[in-house]
């Protein structure tokens, strides 16, 4: 039995009334510490880190408003990626909540509180649903923020992603998203997908994490054309070189012809009338 495998089944044994349900940590320090991202809500205050069995020292908990995570390289996904690299987390929890407020606020709610705070709706961005990321359940949006955690390009392959729900009331934790079966994607992969990213933020996109690209320094293979061949599974097809061009003679233009000649008439001579007769 892995790590969050033994703690949801010690956590359901724990609600059901077995007081001898528990956790060994130390069975499990390969995969500890647990990094946990849940909602700011002061009500799991008196959960965490018990519901999940765990010492304090080996729970390092993250939190937002309504546990959310925006996009693959939003402010929350750096917390995420130093909290493995600098903290040697090995499991990372997105943990919801019933009851959560944020799920229940409209955005016209949401608009009139921020109003009644001196907030005015001209200095809020167009789309309000995407950057305060709204969410219309809290199931749903665990399994978002689970997606962008194992899309993420600064979180490795080698750290499982899970999403859980907890019981706002009885403190019961059921699976969302088991991680352990839910492969998590290769870092490389993700990174094809930064020209997608080109509209971001400037928070989203690390403060500046591309400054030292220059697509200058990119080089190209060096061929001319007619070189290459393109293959279509077995089949080769090779450019065919246009048939050569006959060379073309210059002929200088010819003198323009002399205007026809007209002949000239023969000389008009007198005529001299002899008369008949006369001698």
């Amino acid at each position: 039995m892995r790590l969050f495998e033994a703690i949801i089944d010690a956590n359901h044994r724990a609600v059901a009334g077995d007081n001898s349900a528990g956790l060994h940590p130390a069975d499990f320090a390969d995969e500890l510490p647990v990094i946990a991202l849940t909602c700011i809500d002061p009500r799991l205050n008196a959960l965490f880190p018990n519901v999940l069995g765990l010492p304090g020292e080996e729970f390092i908990w993250l939190r937002n408003a309504g546990n959310i995570i925006t996009s693959p390289l939003s402010s929350t996904l750096r917390s995420l990626s130093l909290a493995c690299a600098v903290k040697g987390g090995r499991e990372i929890a997105i943990i919801g909540h019933t009851d959560c407020q944020v799920c229940k606020t409209t955005t016209s709610q949401l608009l009139d509180k921020l109003k009644a705070l001196g907030v005015e709706r001209s200095r809020l961005p167009d789309n309000l649903n995407e950057f305060f990321g709204m969410f219309a359940t809290e199931r749903q949006n665990v399994i978002k923020a689970c997606d962008f955690v194992r899309q993420s390009p600064l979180i490795g392959p080698k750290v499982f992603v899970h999403g859980l729900l907890v019981d706002i009331e009885t403190g019961k934790l059921d699976w969302v998203v088991n991680g352990y079966e839910a492969p998590q994607l290769a870092a490389a992969q993700m990174k094809g997908d930064f020209p997608k990213l080109a509209d971001a933020s400037n928070e989203e996109l690390g403060g500046g994490a591309m400054a030292g690209f220059h697509f200058g320094e990119m080089k190209f293979p060096e061929s001319k054309i007619g070189e290459a061949s393109v293959k279509i599974g077995a089949i080769e097809i090779c450019p065919v070189a246009p048939p050569p061009i006959a060379p073309q003679i210059m002929v200088p233009p010819s003198a323009p012809a002399p205007p026809p000649r007209i002949p000239v008439p023969p000389p008009i001579r007198a005529r001299v009338n002899v008369p008949f007769g006369r001698r």
